[in-house]
Parts: structure tokens; sequence; C-alpha cells
């Protein structure tokens, strides 16, 4: 195992390796340890985090810091100061509550406090403008030491430490510079400026140079460089040295404590991107020249530079530009009479999607990578290590790590211009407040389209909307179409292959958990399962012939079903899978009237799932449904998309006018929970098993000569029962606030879990959102932690949107036809 990379998180990597038993390890640094980026990392060390997974390994993070030393005798500098948040908006206010209500879903401790009792947590702040803020006394910092460019932090040196008393080889002044590779794409070991090595396994940690350590190896490592700004100031009277740490998310900034005085920096939202032509090998501990003109941005408002019309051009996120107290020093007037010890200017890594990556690569076996931290790299450090370690080890990931896995970007985001236009957007990201939906779009590097959204380099419409009509409006006349007449979707982005060869049958019946030895022309709903038994995709399986299958996903999957897929093709097994994305459209016609509009295109055909003439074209009409309706997905030659589209628009105005009408990707999302139906990635995670989910009608259990990854762990939960199950509710909105998802569930007073999603419905007025209930005591019988559906039913629920509880009833079937009986029609 060779680990390349010693900053804080290959520290980590390799303390966790060695504490979980892999001692055979060396780590190779170009320089000296922590001489990168994490050397002048900020600190702040926060326990919420995106979702579920990554809060956990956040906790996990701050408890290890705090025992660190004890298992080291290293310090780690770790202090439990607490965090205030503050609010200069009645929409910041909302996404505070938002936040709040989060934090008690993951069993975070928070307060909403008035602006007078956010002064006593933090003396030096100016409360005119603050609306409220958010006390969480939990939250702390990691000790820096910016008195000398030569050293790293404590935490690298606490986990160098650990990692070498457990074996561990770590070799300083060592530069990696290439990859060797087996002809089946698997690692065998690096050449290096002292010569080669023979490894089995190999990490990128490379911080800054991740992405061309990645390109030694033909890796895809999208991550991007800007410059990246804080001052540190002098003594300051009235700061003690657990003075919390203070974020103004409305003026982009932060401030911590640091040696009596205070650090302070922020998210400017146009970042400066630096290192066009890739970082140099020899940038260790250096910083860029000081940019007073870049910072003045988070110091002092100034509108024309914050705001220029190039920027607004590209917007991807609406500013509230109503204020105009928006800096440090309007925040903290300490600042104005403090004298700046400097203006620290450094490079950080920002990833396309303001998450960090990790995980194995799709394009070389045993080749991880864990880079890309977003300015959170001594948050995260501990959870990534931990998590990376018990992957490598395990063969699969322990845990749901989609929001992070490296299987999320496509082959696009390697573009080097892409990374860096995208990366002056997402470092801007992190303290964007959105209080409504729709959430709006990434728009740098993409057309600037009304009503089209991006997933996976696919443009895609998320409405079809007329300037003078609102989203929400729109969505709605979308939905009712829908359900009242027929509709038609793009959704040409769905990831798309065929899997073939002599023994596709065999393997894709172990793949799979269905049952997919069917006749040609039949469609299967399955998941692919993982030893654990949770999900690694949820597709539609078509048998095309008797030696090829169409499998169709979600959009995001692409990159990860295709690796997941190939990766499982044993060496004795004649079987290949093509990526087909680019080569179909999917026009999806879903509505009561679809079967009629159809059937004036496709004549004397009795629309089952098979290949049929349609205009001039072959288009494959499968009888699938993600609304709730009658509706066939239609698959057609890319070439003749418009031909298609136009003629069904013009069958529906023949005769009797059938009322089609476009929609887009949000009316999707209000149809298809109002039936229950559930979202991979959010509703069925790798930690989510079919059963668990209500989604055991697609799994085949009675076949004793069916043995599919994850059988095992079904036929047990089977047999003794379960521990969650995901229900539906039905939220009483207050019409003023409401929920997007991750809102605590409570049952009886007590939370009991939270909401994996959720969307307005029009035609139940409702919101409506699924979400798994568990026993909250880890009581010392799993009998007694077992979950039926008598018990969810019996509780009396709520759902806590923005702080406020609202009742909500729960169900384990869909309020929207519960018994299929518009979908036979």
């Amino acid at each position: 195992m060779l680990i390349i990379g010693g900053g804080v998180i290959g520290t980590s990597v390799a303390f966790h390796l060695a504490k979980l038993g892999w001692t055979d390890v060396v780590l190779l640094e170009q320089g000296t340890l922590g001489c990168g980026t994490t050397w002048h990392a900020a600190g702040l060390i926060g326990q919420l985090r995106a979702n579920e997974t990554e809060t956990k390994l956040s906790r996990y993070g701050i408890q290890l810091y705090a025992d660190l030393e004890k298992e080291t005798g290293q310090g780690t500098g770790w202090k439990q100061c607490g965090g205030v948040t503050v609010a200069r908006t009645q929409e910041r206010m909302t996404h505070i509550k938002r936040t709040l209500s989060r934090m008690r879903a993951f069993g975070i401790e928070g307060h909403l406090v008035s602006p007078e009792e956010a002064k006593k947590h933090w003396p030096l702040l100016s409360t005119e403008g603050i609306t409220g803020a958010l006390w969480i006394p939990h939250d702390g910092v990691c000790l820096i030491d910016l008195g000398s460019q030569a050293t790293s932090s404590d935490i690298t040196s606490a986990f160098a430490a650990g990692a070498k008393s457990k074996g561990v080889k770590i070799i300083e002044n060592v530069r990696v510079t290439g990859i060797h590779k087996s002809d089946k794409h698997a690692v065998t070991g690096v050449s290096t400026s002292e010569g080669d090595i023979k490894c089995e396994y190999v990490v990128n940690c490379g911080g800054m140079w991740a992405k061309q350590v990645g390109r030694l190896a033909g890796v895809n490592v999208p991550l991007h460089t800007c410059e990246h700004f804080y001052i540190s100031t002098k003594p300051i009277d009235g700061v003690d040295s657990y003075l919390p740490v203070l974020r103004d998310p409305d003026g982009y900034i932060y401030f911590r404590e640091w040696s009596g005085g205070i650090i302070m920096g922020g998210f400017e939202p146009v970042a400066k991107p630096c290192f066009a032509d890739g970082v140099p090998n020899d940038f260790q501990f250096q910083l860029f020249d000081e940019d007073w003109d870049h910072f003045s941005i988070l110091m002092k408002y100034s509108p024309p530079l914050l705001f220029s019309t190039e920027f607004l051009a590209h917007v991807a996120f609406p500013i509230d530009v109503s204020f105009v107290d928006s800096s440090a020093l309007e925040r903290c007037p300490a600042l104005e009479t403090a004298e700046v010890r400097q203006l620290l200017n450094g490079p950080e890594s920002f990833t396309p999607d303001n998450q960090y990556i990790l995980g194995e690569a799709p394009e070389v076996r045993n080749f991880f990578v864990a880079a890309g931290f977003n300015s959170s790299g001594i948050a995260s450090a501990a959870g990534a290590g931990k998590a990376l370690s018990e992957w490598l080890i395990q063969g699969y990931p322990t845990m749901d790590l989609w929001s992070v896995d490296i299987r999320r970007f496509g082959k696009y985001h390697a573009n080097d211009n892409f990374q860096k236009q995208r990366s002056m957007e997402t470092l801007g990201l992190h303290y964007q407040a959105h209080a409504t939906p729709p959430l709006p779009q990434f728009l740098r590097f993409r057309p600037a389209a009304q009503g089209f959204g991006s997933k996976m380099g696919w443009e895609r419409p998320n409405y079809f909307l007329p300037s003078s009509v609102s989203p929400s409006s729109i969505k709605c006349e979308e939905h009712k179409a829908t359900r009242d007449e027929v509709a038609l979707f793009d959704q040409t982005s769905f990831a798309k292959f065929v899997v073939k060869g002599r023994h596709v049958e065999s393997f894709m019946q172990r793949l799979c958990a269905n049952d997919v030895a069917v006749p040609v022309g039949r469609v299967v709903y399955t998941p692919m399962l993982n030893p654990r038994g949770g999900y690694e995709t949820d597709c539609t399986v078509t048998r095309v012939s008797e030696d090829s299958y169409f499998v169709v996903s979600s959009t995001a999957q692409a990159t990860r079903d295709y690796d997941w897929i190939s990766r499982n093709i044993q060496e004795d097994e004649e079987v290949s899978i093509v990526d087909v994305s680019p080569q179909y459209s999917t026009l999806s016609l879903m509505g009561p009237k679809s079967r009629e509009l159809l059937s004036r295109v496709i004549a004397d055909r009795d629309l089952s799932n098979e290949e049929v003439p349609l205009g001039i074209t072959q288009v494959r009409a499968s009888r699938i449904t993600y609304v709730g309706e009658l509706g066939w997905e239609l698959y057609v030659p890319i070439e003749s998309t418009l031909l298609v589209y136009d003629l069904l628009h013009a069958k529906a105005n023949e005769g009797t006018r059938i009322g089609l009408r476009d929609a887009g990707y949000y009316a999707i999302d209000g149809l298809r929970l109002e039936k229950g139906y559930r979202a991979w990635g959010s509703d069925i995670t790798p930690d989510d098993t079919p059963l668990e989910a209500g989604l055991g009608f697609a799994v085949d259990l009675k076949n004793e000569t069916k043995n599919f990854l994850g059988k095992d762990v079904l036929l047990r939960q089977k047999k003794e029962g379960l521990e969650k199950r995901l229900a539906v509710f039905v939220i009483d909105n207050d019409q003023e606030v409401y929920p997007h998802g991750g809102e605590p569930i409570f049952r009886d007073g007590q939370v009991c879990g939270y909401l994996t999603s959720v969307a307005y419905g029009h035609t139940v007025g409702r919101s409506v959102g699924l979400g798994y209930v568990r026993k909250l005591a880890n009581t010392a019988t799993k009998e007694d932690r077992l979950v039926t559906p008598d018990w969810v039913k019996a509780g009396r629920y709520e759902v806590e949107v923005a702080s406020k509880r609202v009742p909500a009833s729960v169900s384990l079937q869909p309020p929207f036809d519960p018994k299929n009986e518009r979908v036979r029609m």
C-alpha cells in the first residue's frame, strides 16, 4: 500500500489503515509533511455537514481530535469553543431555522438566540442589522501555527506519529513521477524521484496536486485551485482563547480566535482561480502576494467590485444586494483599530460540486483518491480517512458515501477550463442560503437557458416557463396536466447501457436482485445490491435478445453504474457493457390519455414493450411510469428526437384535440412522491435494503437457485425483522415555510428519523415526503429495536419545518392511487 501526499488527509489515511491492521504502508511526500495547503488551514471544525453520513464522520473527527493526544502523545490543539452564526435577513433566518431542524434530526445540540445573546457569546460583535443567530456549543477549532511557514498542523503531526508507531513508513522529499498498471488496468507500482516501488494499492492524497497525480494514472480528479484569503491580527482586548467561531454568511465571512487576536476570512461569491497550467511541484510552504483589492470584498462592502456586470450575467444564485453593511469592519468594529499581522493568501482546491472526492477510481483498479476538500480538510480529515480505510480493507464502502464518491463525475468534468470556471462559483457557495425552492442551478460554463437545469453534463428542462409566470405556478400546471390528460417529459439524460454476451443471463441474474431471466421484450424493475444488502443502483432492465439486455438508471449514476457492472464481470464470463446514453433520447409520455395519443402515432400495435415504427424511425416503447400514471418511455435514436417530438405534438392536435403539455423535472418530483416512488441517492442508498425501503416486490427471494449479491442479508432481515422502515408523510403546511428535505420526524414527541425527500403534491394539496422511521433507544435486544408496520401506524407524527413542528399523517402506502388503478388503465 502506497499513499501519495503527506498533508492532513494522507496522514489520516495512513493512521486509520494502521489502526485497522494494515501496517505494510508507505507514505511519500514530495516535500515535508503539511507543506501544501494543510499548514495554512484556518482550522474551523463544525459538526453539521450536507447529509447524515458526512455529519457522522465530522462528529467522529471531533471526538478523535479530542482523544488523539492520549493515543499518540501528540496534541491536536482541539478547542471546543462553540460557534455562532448570525443572520441579517429574514431569508437567512429561515435558513438558520432549517439548519437547526437538520441538526436536531442528526442529534446535534443547537439553540436559536437573539442578537443580544449572540453578543454575549461573541463580545466583539456589532448587532446592527442582525435579526437573530444560532449558537452551537460543541463546534470548535484546532490549533494552527502561522508563526513559521515550515510547520504543519498539530493534527497532521499527531496522525503521522500514530501511523509510524504502528509500523507505517513515512518518507519525505520523494516525488512520484509515474504510476504502473497491469494490462488489466490495475495498479502494480509507482516510479519516484528515488526509484520504483511495487505496490498493490495507491491512494492519491495529493491535495492541490491530486489532479496532476491522477493524470499520471489516467484518472480524472476534477478540482481546481483558487486563491483563498484571511487576515490575522495581533492581540485584541476582549479576545480570550475560547472565543467562539463567528460566521456571518450574509457577509461571506467568518472569525476565529488566534494567539489573542482574530483570524477573519471568507468565501467571496466570485473566486480567483490560480495555477491554470498546473501547480508547480516546488510550491511548498509558499503563499501568493497580498491582494487587498480582492479581499476588500470581505473587508469592506463595495457593490461595483462585488457584483460586476460580467458576474451577474452568469450568476447561479440570487444575491440580496439590499443590505449595505456587508463587511467584516461593520460586523467586528474592533478590526478598525486592530494591527494586522498579515493578509494570508494561499492556494486551496475546490471541486465542481463543493463536495470532496473519495473512493476507488473507475478508470484504474486499486487506485484510490482522497482529495478536493474545499477548504474543509481539517474538519473532514478524520472521517474521510476512516471511511476510505474501511473501503480499502473491506473492498467496498461500509457506509453511504455517494455524495463524495469519485464516481459521481463524468468524463466532461476532466476539462480544465470547466474546472476553472466552476471553481469561481463553488467557493462562494459555502455561505449561500436558499429559503424557497426551486433551488438554483450552477450557471458558469453553461448556456443560461431559463427553466433548464444541468446534471452530469446534460442540459434538461426543469420547467417550461413563460417569463411572466412563477416557476411554482407552472410546476402546478404541469403536474395537473399529467394527472388529467398527458404530458411529455424529456428524460434523455438517463444513463443507458447495453450488457451483452454469451454468459449475460447468468451474469445479470447474479447482479440483479429481481428475476431477469425473462422472455425477450420483458421489462423488469430491479435493484443491484452490495454485500450489505444496500442499493448500488435502482434500474429497469429490458431483455432485448437472448444474449443482450438494455439497462436504464438515473442520470447521476452513469459512471458509477458502468463501473459497478463492469467490475463484477468475472474472468471466465463472456460479458461486455457499452454505454449508449448519448445514442438514444428518452421521451416519456405520461398521463391517462397517453395510450390514446400513442395509438394515433403507432397504429395497429398492442403497445407492449417492444421496438415499434414511429414516423420514419424505430423506437423502443417501454410501459414504465415514474409519475403514477399510465405511460411509456420512448427510447428514440438521438438523430430522430425532434421528428418524434414534433409528430407527437402534431397528432395531439389532429381531430379531437388531446391536451399534450411539455413538462419538466420539478413536476416529476411532486408527482412521484404522491405515488410514493423512491429516488436513488436520497430515499434508497447503499445503506438501505429493499425490504427497509418497502420495495420487497422488486426482489426475488423465492428462487433458491438464484444467488445474487446481498441475498443473505435480505433473507436474514426477512426472518429476524427490520430496524427501520420507509414511510410516507403527508404534511400540514403552514403556507409560509415548506419542507425541503432533511427535516426531523417526531413520533409521539421524540425524533425517530428525518425526511429523505419531499415536494408539494398538487393533487393531494399537501407536501408529501418520505423518511425512514426507527426506534430511538439503543435497547438491549434486537427484538426491542424492531420496527413493525403496526408500530409505525400507531404513532402521532409531526415534522419540524424551519424549527416549527407541523402535524403529519403517516402511511406505508402512497396517498395517491395506492391500488395502482391508474397505472393499470
